[in-house]
């Protein structure tokens, strides 16, 4: 027993290490991380040394672990001032957008592959929801405004909740046992329910959090996370959805002052970092490579439906239906058909999907091995696919925004006290703000450059301090100066040092 548990930490740990190393391999080649964890899996199953794993109820339920860690910190470091503005975009995309797009996907299965209408219809279902890890783990890399990096990253936490209720119901054996009215108002109860438990678990925890006085600084990041699971269990009981309650706590928490939230943040990133490797390695060791040949055509008859028809139609329906009627149409809440596009494009899949597959396939569903078998192919194409152009797509479109700042989660102690952030601004080629001088891109007081990182060397700039392309600023920013001191960057980075005279106040220009 002893000898088998040395054996299985050992594997574990290597797996581990040789996971964290490919990020950097994946970065220095282009290649989406995720996409070499799935290798990593298959690499030590069965069809390489040998490993065999075939239990789908586990991988569900280590799956679920799993995504509730990565949507807890996508929520724990999603800013309300940002999220706020898309709300309606996301909740419409979430909820009516995955209607559409299963409908639509259903739609081509059935007729292009002659699969009964409820197989179709979960086809459609698994593959509705776009990917937490896939989203954050990629767009954060891309300079985007912040209006389309919220809605997408809002979208993933969001419609996993929805989607979870609607394969749960698909891959029940027989006629549905209720009208399809009764489904809708169960799956809008538990939405509702999930969401309003979500916050109260997270009003709860920042008032506990905050006057708790826990005797160590590392016990303040546990807590947080086990506030995030603790709404997750809360919802299941109460028969809400989970997911949709991590979420939720997860924003209610990140946006509060709480002791030591830079270690609760960087706490959350290393485990959700570890979650999706364990996720992604696990589906990996469950897909059978001798199968996925066959699973290639209706693969890609799925992708095309999704990709052309389902993902474009559920963004412009979802714009229309969340354009408000009446009122002033603020400039942040304008998505434009070239946001529209690139909201279309980067609907990103990755392990959630194969995760929604495992549902059917623990449940024993007919069809459902073919099923599991082309989603792990389609994720695949759609990760080589999408993740590496998502770059030139943005700058095709014109939605590239070379004037955002990045926060950097650091260990900032007296920033902290201060209620203040440390942010950084890359200067790419092309950029207005190049040639600016620093006393030129008038930051509110408040916000201030603290260092500019040149050709591998820093320096303190002075006002006449002029920027150049290629140059990476450090900004402190108190809580009340760093949206004005972001809208203000990324005005001059539109318009240069005349952006007043012209009118600039940040917001970001319509599409």
């Amino acid at each position: 027993m002893s000898g088998n548990l040395d054996q299985a930490l050992l594997i574990g740990a290597a797996v581990l290490l040789v996971a964290v190393a490919a990020v950097r391999v994946s970065t220095r080649l282009g290649l989406p991380s995720l996409l070499l964890y799935l290798l990593i899996g298959m690499l030590i199953g069965e069809s390489g040394l040998g490993i065999k794993f075939d239990d789908a109820e586990l991988t569900r339920t280590l799956g679920f672990c799993a995504l509730i860690m990565i949507i807890a910190e996508g929520g724990l470091t999603a800013r309300w001032t940002t999220l706020k503005p898309v709300l309606g975009l996301s909740a419409v995309l979430a909820t009516v957008g995955v209607a559409v797009s299963i409908a639509v996907v259903g739609l081509a299965v059935h007729l292009v592959l002659g699969l009964g209408w409820q197989l179709s219809l979960l086809y459609g279902a698994v593959l509705s929801s776009t990917d937490a890890a896939a989203v954050f783990a990629t767009l954060r890399r891309l300079r985007l405004p912040p209006r389309l990096v919220a809605t997408l990253e809002a979208e993933s936490g969001m419609n996993d909740a929805p989607v979870v209720l609607l394969v749960v119901l698909l891959s029940t054996a027989g006629p549905m046992p209720h009208p399809w009215w009764h489904e809708l108002v169960i799956v809008l109860y538990e939405l509702a329910a999930g969401g309003a438990l979500g916050w109260l678990v997270a009003v709860v925890g920042r008032w506990l959090l905050r006057n708790a006085a826990l005797p160590s600084s590392g016990l303040y990041p546990i807590a947080a996370v086990g506030l995030m699971f603790l709404a997750y269990a809360s919802g299941a009981v109460m028969h809400a959805s989970g997911f949709l309650a991590v979420y939720v706590a997860g924003v209610v928490l990140g946006n509060a002052r709480l002791p030591h939230r830079r270690s609760i943040l960087g706490f959350a990133d290393g485990l959700a970092w570890v979650a999706q490797i364990g996720l992604f390695v696990l589906l990996g060791l469950l897909v059978s490579p001798s199968r996925l040949a066959g699973a290639l055509v209706p693969a890609l008859v799925v992708g095309v439906a999704l990709v052309l028809l389902a993902r474009p139609l559920s963004v412009v329906v979802s714009a229309v239906l969340a354009r408000p009627v009446r009122g002033p149409r603020r400039p942040e809440m304008r998505i434009g058909w070239r946001g529209s596009a690139f909201l279309s494009w980067a609907g990103l899949r990755g392990a959630v999907p194969i995760v929604l597959a495992t549902i059917p396939l623990s449940l024993g569903t007919p069809g459902a091995d073919g099923l599991f078998d082309a989603v792990f192919v389609l994720v695949i194409i759609f990760t080589l696919l999408q993740a590496g152009t998502l770059a030139p797509a943005a700058r095709l479109l014109g939605v590239t925004a070379p004037g955002e700042a990045t926060e950097l989660h650091v260990e900032t102690a007296p920033l902290e006290r201060m209620n203040a952030d440390l942010l950084q601004v890359d200067i790419p080629p092309g950029s207005r703000l190049a040639g600016v001088h620093i006393d030129e891109l008038r930051l509110p007081v408040g916000a201030a450059i603290t260092l500019v990182v040149r050709d591998g060397a820093g320096f303190v700039p002075g006002p006449d301090t002029r920027l150049r392309s290629g140059d990476a600023l450090l900004i402190v920013a108190t809580a009340d100066a760093r949206d004005v001191a972001e809208r203000r960057l990324r005005a001059v980075s539109r318009r240069g040092r005349l952006a007043r005279w012209f009118g600039e106040k940040g917001d970001e220009p319509r599409a």
